[in-house]
C-alpha cells in the first residue's frame, strides 16, 4: 500500500517514521539511523512530510524537498495535543503524522541556508554581549570590595578596563587583585573587538540583502533589527496583519478567557 504521509520524529542519530496511507491505514513504523535517512525517502514516492521545528528541521526539510517531497515543519507545541498516552519516538512520530494533516495547523516555514547563517551571527552577537556584561560585573564586583566604584555604563567600564590592560591605570591594589582585574580587562576588551566586527558583519550584510535594505528605511530599524527580521521570516504573506506579525514577535498580551470572563 503507498504512502500518502509521514511523521518524522528527528533526532541525532535516530529517527522515527511513521507513514500513513491515503485512507488513514499506518503502512510503516520503523527507526532509521541517520546514514538511511535520504536512502529511504530517495525510494519513496513524493508524499507529505510531518515534523517539528527544531535545531536540524530546517536541513533535513530542504533535503527531502529536493528529493520531491512536500514538507511541513510545525512548532512542537502544536503537535503535543496529538501524542494520546506516554512519550517515546514512536507516539511522538505518530502524533505529528496526524498533526500535519490538520486543516487548522499552523506551519513553519523552511529557513534558507543563508537565512540560518544570517541568524547565527545574531545568536553568537547576544552570547558575546551577555559575556562581556558577566565580565563586567565581575571586574566591578571585584573593584567594589576593594573599594573602587566603576561608573555606570559600559563606555566607562571599557574604559577602565584599557587602562588597566595597558598598566596605565593609577589604582592602588593588591598584586593578586591587579593581575585578576587586567585578566578580566583583556577578555572584556577582546569580546568588545569581537562584537564590533559582528557589527561590522552585519551591516555588510543589511547592504548587500534586498529585504534587509528595504526594512532598514523604516525609522527605528537599524541594520541589526533588519537583519534579524529578513533572516528569521522566510514569508511575510504568513500574516495576514501587522497585529499578527507583532503575535508572532511576543509583543502583544496573550488571551486567557473562558465563559466570556477575560
Amino acid at each position: 500500500m503507498e504512502i500518502s504521509t509521514i511523521g518524522l520524529d528527528l533526532a541525532k542519530n535516530v529517527f522515527q517514521v511513521h507513514g500513513i496511507s491515503a485512507t488513514g491505514e499506518v503502512v510503516i513504523r520503523k527507526a532509521l539511523r541517520r546514514s538511511q535517512m535520504l536512502p529511504f525517502f530517495e525510494k519513496l514516492p513524493p508524499c507529505l512530510v510531518g515534523a517539528e521545528a527544531c535545531g536540524t528541521s530546517h536541513h533535513w526539510a530542504r533535503e527531502l524537498t529536493k528529493l520531491g517531497h512536500e514538507v511541513r515543519l510545525m512548532p512542537a507545541a502544536y503537535v503535543k495535543p496529538y501524542v494520546k498516552r506516554g512519550k517515546n519516538d514512536a507516539a511522538d512520530a505518530e502524533a505529528i503524522c496526524e498533526a500535519v494533516t490538520r486543516q487548522t495547523m499552523r506551519f513553519v516555514p523552511v529557513k534558507s541556508r543563508e537565512q540560518q547563517a544570517a541568524l547565527s551571527l545574531h545568536r553568537v552577537r547576544s552570547l558575546l554581549i551577555k559575556q562581556r556584561t558577566q565580565l563586567v560585573n565581575m571586574m566591578r564586583s571585584v573593584l567594589a570590595e576593594l573599594g573602587i566604584a566603576i561608573p555606570v555604563g559600559i563606555v566607562k567600564a571599557l574604559q577602565m578596563a584599557r587602562e588597566i590592560a595597558e598598566g596605565e591605570s593609577k589604582l592602588d591594589l593588591p598584586t593578586e587583585a591587579v593581575n585578576v582585574v587586567a585578566m578580566l580587562a583583556g577578555q572584556l576588551l577582546q569580546l568588545h573587538a569581537q562584537l564590533r566586527k559582528l557589527d561590522l558583519r552585519l551591516a555588510a550584510l543589511q547592504r548587500s540583502d534586498d529585504r534587509a535594505r528595504r526594512l532598514a528605511t523604516i525609522p527605528g530599524i537599524g541594520p541589526i533589527g533588519a537583519t534579524a527580521l529578513a533572516a528569521s521570516v522566510t514569508d511575510p504573506s504568513q500574516f495576514s496583519s501587522g497585529r499578527q506579525f507583532a503575535a508572532w514577535l511576543g509583543l502583544t498580551p496573550r488571551q486567557s478567557s473562558s465563559g466570556g470572563k477575560v
